[in-house]
């Protein structure tokens, strides 16, 4: 009879933690719906001067007390928000998606009737959040927009960490917050600017990452973010190092990280256009391989140069030149008529496919940038946030082996356009 009644108490205590797992998994995934991110993969300008952005959101727990957002404003603008709640659990994770919904909401009729005001938008999102805090409830928070025609970056801050630029002479500016911590009893802010004219990187976070201690004596990461950040070139080159130097994660982890490019007639190494055929993938591969022997020595960064190559290359012909969707690749290889249908489909085909490569220098480092453009109708990047919560996933495996295979992959607004970078 005893074992009866444990037997049932075990059983309601699995059924309790399976109903509170498959809560909390939907809690998380409602976060990720609040949170909106137009740059997922998406570089931001054209194919000659762009900024290329990326993101780190790792919560300490299921319900994060941090929340992020980035928005395409317009041509040239765009709007980015951390935001990070007072203490841990529900309370702050509430405080963080509610202000991060309602500012969302605020941009987007801002974006439909073509008028943006940052100063209009802290001032409504303020006055909505108050009447939401706790008596002693704080709210740390960015407001930030860069403005890629007028050059220069607007900004809130709101008691949080200062915010890195670097200079194209590689010194390191601190904007520091401009405002008070968000309280119950706050009604006036200001909004700052600053000329970026002469900026090439920008790097804004949450206070977790610099109060996380580090395993150099229990030194708080703050005391190297800004040497790091001088000496990386990209999000992964940070990350790796911040990472190396980090103990146990402490608290929710939330950065942007934004790299200018600008391209000109000296950055350009080799540039080649080919035809939309199956046997001018071939060559292109040969091409890419020979152009790549005269870079690097480094036999394992060539390979893996020429395995991302050769993947959004082949992107680029079959779904891009010859609009074959993944779904109708997997039903064709499955009836194995795959390689016949690309044959007949690019009869007659005239569009092109333009390789460029350029080289870029950074911190004593030298970087390959290759690009890729076809002419097909492009795609929303928005997909690869499915492919790559799921990598075994057969639609889209290409990009997932590229991503994993270079220093970040970047497509341009249209999906037509795809760059990666690597580094010899």
């Amino acid at each position: 009879m005893e074992e009866s009644i444990d037997d049932k108490k075990l059983l309601e205590l699995e059924e309790k933690e399976q109903y509170n797992s498959y809560q909390e998994e939907l809690g998380f995934a409602k976060e990720l719906n609040i949170l909106r991110n137009d740059f997922y993969y998406q570089m931001d300008g054209d194919v000659d001067s762009f900024l290329l952005i990326d993101f780190l959101y790792s919560p300490l727990d299921t319900l994060s007390g941090d929340a992020y957002t980035s928005r395409k404003l317009d041509e040239y603008r765009t709007f980015y928000l951390v935001v990070d709640g007072m203490g841990k659990g529900l309370s702050a994770s509430l405080t963080s998606m509610i202000m991060t919904s309602f500012t969302n909401h605020i941009i987007d009729k801002m974006i439909q009737h073509d008028h943006f005001d940052l100063y209009l938008l802290v001032h409504e999102t303020l006055h909505y959040i108050k009447k939401i805090l706790l008596e002693e409830e704080a709210l740390s928070i960015d407001y930030i927009v860069i403005d890629r025609e007028l050059n220069d970056i607007n900004y809130a801050k709101f008691s949080m960490p200062p915010l890195l630029m670097q200079t194209k002479e590689g010194e390191v500016i601190r904007l520091r917050s401009n405002n008070p911590p968000m309280s119950k009893y706050q009604d006036d802010f200001k909004v700052s600017s600053y000329d970026i004219q002469n900026i090439e990187k920008f790097l804004f976070y949450s206070d977790g990452i610099v109060e996380n201690t580090t395993i150099c004596e229990g030194m708080p990461y703050s005391d190297f973010i800004e040497e790091d950040f001088r000496t990386s070139f990209t999000k992964r080159e940070f990350i790796d190092k911040m990472y190396q130097k980090m103990s146990d994660q402490e608290d929710d982890y939330t950065l942007t990280f934004i790299n200018r490019l600008d391209f000109d007639r000296d950055s350009c190494i080799a540039r080649k256009e080919f035809d939309s055929s199956l046997a001018e993938v071939e060559v292109a591969n040969e091409w890419y391989s020979e152009v790549w022997t005269g870079l690097s020595e480094n036999v394992k960064v060539a390979y893996r140069a020429g395995v991302v190559f050769t993947e959004l290359y082949m992107n680029a012909y079959e779904h891009g030149n010859l609009g074959i969707d993944s779904s109708t690749k997997h039903k064709l290889i499955e009836e194995d008529t795959y390689l016949d249908a690309l044959l007949e489909t690019e009869k007659g085909n005239s569009k092109k496919i333009i390789v460029t490569l350029d080289k870029v220098t950074h911190s004593s480092s030298t970087y390959i940038v290759t690009k890729i453009t076809d002419e097909g109708k492009g795609f929303d990047t928005q997909i690869l946030s499915e492919i790559f919560r799921n990598s075994k996933s057969f639609n889209g495996r290409g990009v997932f082996v590229s991503r994993k295979n270079s220093m970040g992959i970047y497509y341009n607004v249209k999906g037509n356009t795809v760059l990666f970078l690597s580094k010899i």
